[in-house]
């Protein structure tokens, strides 16, 4: 039985060092306003944007292998054919958990997280989430 989306409180208690791929730098798009309440909520957001070398006052990295420090989550504001690889690198670089945002479903990569033992969420919001509890 599969357990996508049954950890969200964990999730939320307990990751808090986060990478968000696909955040954008301009302010009316929803990972810009979701990565600055993550901000806010006193999680350290991690931008992963190749085209940005600063985001939300954080450098960005062109990819998540960039990153110089452990990742806890993976949070994707990416198109669905682009997770796959995606999931790819968040298990190379030892993340516990990959959530893809609300309007993001690609199964398989959710089943290739599982399997390597992340936790994941898929197409739910982070912050309706977070202020949902």
């Amino acid at each position: 039985m599969s357990s996508i989306n049954q950890n969200i409180d964990h999730i939320l208690d307990n990751h808090k060092t986060i990478a968000v791929v696909g955040l954008s730098d301009k302010p009316d798009r929803a990972s810009h306003s979701v990565a600055r309440t993550m901000q806010r909520a006193g999680y350290r957001v991690i931008p992963v944007n190749p085209t940005q070398s600063e985001i939300l006052g954080e450098t960005a990295y062109p990819s998540l292998k960039d990153i110089p420090e452990k990742v806890d989550l993976v949070d994707i504001f990416r198109r669905p054919e682009h997770v796959d690889d995606i999931v790819d690198e968040a298990i190379e670089i030892g993340a516990r958990a990959v959530w893809m945002q609300l309007g993001v479903v690609n199964e398989s990569a959710a089943r290739k997280a599982e399997e390597a033992g992340l936790d994941v969420v898929m197409d739910r919001c982070w912050a309706i989430e977070y202020r949902s509890r």
